[in-house]
């Protein structure tokens, strides 16, 4: 028979009602007496039953994840991780794909609001930063956090990384093996990360009294083809860099790909780095010097705020790191 919450209660030696907190994630519960029920729920493998929970307390214990992402990695990553949060509270995610260049958008993502009556949304790059769908949150009157926000900071909750910290680690890394020539290679311009890691890029080199040259830097669109071409044009310079750090591990991926045509040995003639840490940058040859971006635990961060029992206007920073890896290498000298 399917365990009930009685079961529960009784294997935790708890109360109903206490069950029920954990459950509804209300506060006036310890956290031991949370974790004894939490693993009740684990032994028993309890299921809430979603419908009743609905009628009883006027919630859909639902939360959508609204996502654009050229990177199939991230947004897995960021599913797993809001799934994983989900699970503890027994809530629900839906997960709902839209396209930033769409004239749908705001559509769409009311369309989600009205037709799922969800209890909450995460909102991820680009739609974070656009003013019509901050418009429509706050006339809606619907919890959401943001992930990775660039513009109006203190507006809403929001988990995020220091995307210029890293790529300011990443280019010194590339100059700390000597290489002065780098190649950048931006994200979709529609990503306000895409300007803050080409920010930190330029603050390295001005650390290092480096002219910023804007032939060096070529624009992508945080895809494995928009890398490869960013590549080709770089090194069809007169002076090619001899290193190219690209906004993300797809785009390096691609820039792997041609020097790999070209016959550029990597890292002897070229360094390479990306930024992610996505499975990609694990299974190309070399393996990707990158930035960790833990995107797991920027999802489970954001679900943990949306389903707070007292929701509250908070900006958490995740911790990134330099992974080092066999793609970049001491400049060769010329002799």
């Amino acid at each position: 028979m399917r365990p009930t919450i009685s079961d529960v209660s009784r294997l935790a030696g708890v109360s109903i009602k206490t069950v029920s907190r954990v459950l509804n994630n209300e506060p006036r519960v310890s956290d031991a007496t949370r974790a004894r029920v939490t693993a009740a729920f684990a032994t028993l493998k309890y299921r809430p039953n979603m419908a009743a929970r609905t009628l009883a307390g006027h919630r859909s214990f639902q939360i959508a994840l609204a996502c654009d992402n050229p990177s199939p990695y991230y947004v897995y990553e960021m599913q797993s991780g809001i799934r994983d949060r989900c699970l503890l509270d027994g809530v629900r995610m839906i997960a709902q794909p839209y396209d930033h260049d769409s004239d749908r958008l705001i559509d769409d993502i009311e369309s989600l609001i009205d037709g799922s009556g969800v209890d909450g949304l995460i909102l991820t790059p680009p739609a974070t930063d656009y003013p019509e769908v901050l418009a429509l949150m706050a006339r809606r009157k619907v919890r959401f956090v943001r992930v990775s926000p660039g513009t109006e900071l203190d507006l809403t909750a929001s988990v995020f990384i220091d995307n210029v910290g890293a790529a300011t680690v990443m280019t010194r890394h590339l100059l700390a093996l000597g290489h002065h020539r780098i190649g950048f290679i931006t994200g979709h311009a529609s990503y306000a990360t895409s300007a803050q890691r080409l920010a930190g890029y330029r603050a390295a080199l001005d650390e290092a009294d480096i002219a910023f040259d804007s032939v060096l830097v070529r624009p992508g669109d945080y895809d494995f083809a928009s890398g490869a071409d960013a590549t080709e044009a770089l090194l069809a310079l007169r002076q090619p860099p001899t290193a190219i750090f690209a906004s993300n591990d797809d785009m390096a991926a691609g820039a792997l790909s041609v020097a790999h045509r070209r016959g550029l040995a990597v890292p002897t003639a070229l360094s390479i780095a990306g930024f992610g840490d996505d499975a990609i940058s694990r299974f190309v040859w070399p393996a990707l010097t990158t930035i960790r971006q833990p995107t797991r635990t920027l999802g489970y961060t954001a679900a943990d705020l949306l389903l707070a029992a007292e929701f509250a206007v908070k900006r958490i920073e995740v911790p990134f790191e330099l992974i080092r890896r066999d793609s970049t290498g001491p400049l060769r000298s010329a002799g």
